[in-house]
Parts: C-alpha cells; structure tokens; sequence
C-alpha cells in the first residue's frame, strides 16, 4: 500500500483526525490540501492550515493550505480548482470538517442548527460534488466521510436530534453517492470510531481531560482512513467502517498504542451499533459519551 504522488482534498484538517490522517498519508509522499476556516490561532483550538501544511511537510507530504469555508460554494470551487491545478487532479476526498453540538431541542439556537447541516450534510455534499468530476479521471478514486453507521435508533435522536439528523445527513451522502457512483468506480466510504477520541471537540466540549484519558488518539483513524483509501476502488464502496474492526481485518490486535497510558476501559462513541462491540474484546463504557465530530 502506498499513497504516493496521490492527491488529497482534506475539508478541515488543520488539527484532530484530520490532521493525523493528512500526516499519515504524507509519510507516503502524498500531496494534501488543507481546506480549512483557521489560518489565524484560536485561544482555545490548536492548529491553523500554515501549521498543519508544516507538518504534513515534515512528515514528507507536499501541503496546499488554503483558506475555505465548506458553507461557501465559490471557496470550495476555488479550493478544488486550485488543488486540481497544483498537483494535476485529485485522487482521494476526504470529508473531515464538522460542526458538533450536544442540545436538546428546546436548547438548539437555530443558527446552530443551520451551522452543523450546513458544515456536515450540506459541506459533504458540496465538496464531494465538485470534486467528482477530478476523481471520475483517478485511478483508484475514494471519497472518505467521517460518519457513523446509519443506525437508525432513538437513542442516538433523543439527546440531540439536531447534531444527530447532521451527521446522518453526512452518511446518507455515502449510502447514495456509493451507489450512484459504483459503475464509475468512485469508492464512497465512511469511517468512524469505536472510541472516543482525543480531539479539541473532546476536550473543550464533551469532558475535558478525563475525557481524553479515557479516549484515543487520532492515530488509529488515520491508520485505518489509510487502509481503505489504499483498497480497490470498485471493490470497497459503500461501506460505513469502524476504526477498529479495520484495523484488525489488517491483522491488528494489540491497540495499546493508540490509548493514554494506563487506560483500561475507554469511553464508547456515539453511534456505534451494539453488534460491533461483539466484534471486539476492548473494553469500553457503554455510554457513548465521546463524539469524533
């Protein structure tokens, strides 16, 4: 497996797993653009597109930061066609940007509630839509959203139906897209945790740092986001993965690495459906008390 002198359009990106699936591929000598809000620091978030593109250029990548917001749909043309012009198309769409939070509906501001569809379905859609027409030209093209399994419980509406309808809406994008798009060979996937993940969403919104020692690092959804981009395109779509399971398809079984020292038992994601977890010895609390984004 090798992504080298591959291409990657990465919405958001500029920290978290974006960031980590960015540096994983760079590592290979992949070409990653970094389409993302932050290119001035934030007091409480880590990261801008400057900082990101300098690690993924330490990591051996070649970097394109580019100032975009997902909701704007002349940035977005712009971004594409700025990455398609740089390195000469665009092999791998990464739907990574979100907006998260964790109301009630009587406790929604419908401002906030515009923002999570407009970042998370509308975003997805969009930058997928404009960048179709690089990938239906690639070799061994995938579009990649960072959404969960289309578990339709009410558990997973009750608390936050909002954030929740978001997301889906994100995931819906793969079910339809990997169909419309199956006979082209565009591999449409989605990726989500079985964990928690020590992300900045994490830390300043859904538990701070006893959060994060019960979470995992980003570095497990990069090595599996890696694995499946790598896959045949025309054999692998349509698929809604869990980081783990991958990761132990490759042969994977000891995930220590991945966890803070000294963490027995970590905090379960959001809609992860109860059947993964009979897939897995990991221990985890079934709360689902921790969100990728």
């Amino acid at each position: 497996m090798s992504l080298k002198g591959k291409t990657i359009f990465m919405s958001g990106g500029s920290r978290g797993i974006g960031l980590a699936i960015a540096k994983r591929a760079a590592r290979d000598g992949a070409n990653i653009a970094i389409a993302a809000k932050t290119a001035e620091p934030h007091p409480k978030l880590p990261g801008t597109i400057h900082s990101a593109a300098a690690e993924i250029e330490a990591a051996g990548g070649t970097a394109l930061p580019i100032i975009c917001d997902i909701r704007n749909d002349e940035q977005v043309a712009d971004a594409v066609r700025a990455t398609a012009e740089a390195f000469g198309g665009i092999d791998i769409c990464v739907n990574n940007a979100s907006a998260i939070q964790l109301t009630g509906t009587l406790d929604t501001d419908m401002k906030r509630f515009d923002l999570m569809h407009q970042v998370n379905a509308r975003g997805t859609f969009l930058v997928s839509k404009l960048c179709l027409p690089h990938l239906l030209k690639a070799k061994n093209p995938h579009i990649l959203n960072l959404s969960p399994p289309l578990d339709m419980q009410a558990k997973w509406f009750r608390d936050h139906v909002a954030y929740t309808m978001a997301k889906f809406g994100m995931s819906m994008a793969t079910l339809g897209m990997s169909a419309e798009f199956a006979t082209d060979g565009v591999a449409v996937n989605s990726l989500w945790p079985l964990t928690a993940i020590d992300t900045a969403a994490v830390r300043n919104l859904l538990g701070g740092e006893k959060m994060a020692a019960i979470s995992r690092s980003p570095e497990i959804m990069a090595d599996a986001a890696y694995v499946i981009v790598n896959r045949p395109s025309r054999q692998c779509t349509g698929r809604f993965f869990i980081d783990e399971l991958v990761l132990r398809e490759e042969g994977v079984t000891d995930f220590s690495k991945y966890a803070a020292p000294g963490a027995e038992t970590l905090a379960a994601d959001f809609f992860v459906p109860d059947a993964v977890f009979e897939k897995t010895d990991t221990k985890v609390m079934r709360s689902g008390a921790g969100a990728a984004g």
